[in-house]
């Protein structure tokens, strides 16, 4: 099996988009390599997207290495409180491949949700990418609802 440095030095997200999963309409897109663990990124999400009641996130990314069991642990904090935890499996990855993986995320309930003014810039996404139990990076990407 390919070592962390080896996948990790080899795997790129390429582009990620956020659509409304009932109309299919993209409502935000971002191009930067959100895998990058060495800075926090920034998406400024449009505030509609609180309203769906679930939001299909899009993610391409390319792999040099083969991966027997690319998957996703996903946290959501407010202000440092974990408030949403979810876990995405892909399976295996082809070496040398670019591959666009969708995935359907619920919302929570209108009743739990927080106003876009008290959540923008209070949450960040610890995203954990791993190769079954092998951890390859983590990233951090901080919202700001516009």
């Amino acid at each position: 099996p390919s070592k962390k440095e080896d996948i990790l030095s080899g795997f790129r997200v390429n582009w990620m988009n956020l659509r409304d999963a009932d109309t299919g309409k993209i409502l935000w897109q971002g191009n930067e390599d959100i895998s990058d663990p060495d800075k926090e990124h920034i998406a400024q999400v449009p505030k509609k997207i609180l309203k769906c009641r679930a939001v299909s996130r899009e993610l391409n990314f390319s792999s040099l290495e083969p991966m027997e069991k690319f998957r996703l642990e996903q946290k959501v904090y407010f202000k440092d409180r974990c408030l949403e935890e979810w876990n995405f499996d892909f399976g295996y990855v082809i070496p040398e491949s670019t591959n666009t993986w969708q995935s359907l995320i619920e919302a929570a309930p209108e009743s739990q949700m927080m106003p876009a003014k008290v959540l923008s810039g209070n949450v960040v996404i610890v995203t954990h990418f791993y190769n079954g139990d092998l951890e390859i990076s983590q990233s951090r990407v901080k919202l700001f609802y516009v």
